[in-house]
């Protein structure tokens, strides 16, 4: 599913679902953990308005056991603030700030 998508059904969304979407939109794998903390590395650059959140794989309808593994994966390491899963409001400016970010 594309960010416009994903931004038709709700104006809020997981940082991780919105990882999936941006990477599939640029047609790069999305289940490297360390290219995702990259990417959370970059929003909180660019300011982008982030609200942190525990997120369990199966309460973000993961039945997939890639996704289950890749949110288990950043579970281990949070600490890390790249590593944190986000509530992300998907309006204009946030969706330029996803879409600057060079996979």
């Amino acid at each position: 599913m594309s960010l416009e998508e994903i931004r038709k059904k709700v104006i809020f969304h997981n940082s991780v679902d919105v990882w999936i979407a941006a990477c599939k939109e640029k047609n790069v794998p999305w289940t490297n953990p360390d290219n995702y903390k990259k990417f959370i590395a970059h929003l909180l650059k660019n300011n982008l308005n982030l609200k942190a959140f525990n997120l369990c794989a199966h309460e973000a309808g993961a039945t997939e056991d890639e996704k289950t593994k890749f949110t288990e994966t950043l579970a281990e390491t949070k600490e890390d603030p790249n590593s944190l899963t986000y509530t992300i409001k998907l309006n204009d400016s946030a969706l330029d700030i996803i879409r600057s970010y060079n996979m």
